[in-house]
C-alpha cells in the first residue's frame, strides 16, 4: 500500500516521523511521499527522507497558504532544488480561499509558474485546492501542462469531477474524509473517479479516518481507507489495493 501524501516529519510526530514511519510499514504501507508545506518544513522532510529513503518519496512547492509578497524569490529557490533533482512531484501547490483571500491574485500567479517548473521538468503536479476550484481550472487552462495533475485531498462532488474533466485528466487522492458519516457526496464522487484515476492518501497528522477520527492521522491508517474506497466501488480491496499502487508508481515513478 501506497500513501501518496503524508507529512509525518511535521512537529505532531515524535522521533522526527520515524516512529510513524515504522509503524507504517509494520501495518504494510509500502511506500510513503511527503510533500513539504511550507519553507520550514523542507529540512525536517528531508532528515526523515534520508532516514527512510527506499521507503519514502519527495515533493517540493510553494503552498498556496504561505504565498505572500516576495514568493518569487522563494519559488526561484525552490525550482533550483526541484533542478538538482531528488523529488517525484512539485506539490503540494495551488489554490486556498478559505481561511484568507487577501492574496488571491499571488496564488494564482504562483500557482501558474510552478506548474510551468512542472512541466519543463516533467514531473508530476500536486494540488492544494480548497474553496479555490474555478481559480486552479483557470490556472490549468492557461498553462495547459502536459505532465499528470494529482487533485490532493479531494472531497468534492460528482459534479466537481466532471467539470474537472472538462479542463484536465487529473489522479485524485482520497483520504479518511471518505469514511465519514457526512460524506455520502463524496462516496457518490469516487464512482465519478472509478479505480482507473485514483490515489489513496492520508495527508497525516490530519483527516484521521474512522474509527481513528479524533486522534492524530498516521500513514498506518490508511488501510481504513482503502477497505472504505473497495467497499464503495464494490470490489475487493486486495484487487483495489493493487489497482491504486500501480497508479502511484505510474502516477510519481516510484
Amino acid at each position: 500500500m501506497i500513501d501518496t501524501h503524508t507529512h509525518p516529519y511535521l512537529p505532531e510526530f515524535s522521533n522526527g516521523g520515524a516512529d510513524a514511519v515504522s509503524r507504517a510499514l509494520a501495518a504494510g504501507v509500502s511506500h510513503m511521499i511527503l510533500p513539504n508545506v511550507d519553507a520550514d518544513s523542507v529540512v525536517p522532510m528531508k532528515e526523515l527522507h534520508a532516514r527512510f529513503p527506499q521507503s519514502t518519496s519527495m515533493a517540493l512547492g510553494l503552498h498556496p497558504t504561505e504565498v505572500r509578497p516576495g514568493w518569487e524569490q522563494i519559488v526561484a529557490s525552490m525550482e533550483e532544488s526541484l533542478r538538482a533533482g531528488g523529488f517525484v512531484a512539485v506539490g503540494e501547490v495551488g489554490i486556498d480561499l478559505y481561511w484568507d483571500k487577501t492574496y488571491r491574485e499571488l496564488q494564482i500567479e504562483a500557482f501558474k509558474r510552478q506548474i510551468s517548473i512542472a512541466d519543463s521538468l516533467l514531473l508530476p503536479v500536486i494540488i492544494h485546492c480548497r474553496d479555490g476550484l474555478d481559480e486552479v481550472l483557470g490556472a490549468i487552462r492557461a498553462t495547459a501542462p502536459k505532465v499528470r495533475l494529482v487533485f490532493h485531498s479531494f472531497t468534492g462532488s460528482p459534479e466537481d469531477v466532471r467539470r474537472i474533466r472538462e479542463v484536465c485528466d487529473p489522479m485524485f487522492g482520497i483520504n479518511g474524509v471518505l469514511t465519514f458519516k457526512n460524506a455520502a457526496p463524496l462516496r457518490e464522487a469516487l464512482k465519478e473517479i472509478g479505480p482507473a484515476r485514483l490515489l489513496l492518501e492520508t495527508d497525516a497528522p490530519y483527516l484521521a479516518p474512522v474509527p481513528y477520527r479524533g486522534r492524530r492521522n498516521e500513514p498506518a491508517y490508511i488501510m481504513s481507507t482503502l477497505q472504505k474506497a473497495a467497499e464503495t466501488l464494490s470490489l475487493p480491496a486486495s484487487e483495489l489495493e493493487r489497482m491504486v499502487d500501480e497508479n502511484a508508481k505510474a502516477t510519481f515513478g516510484i
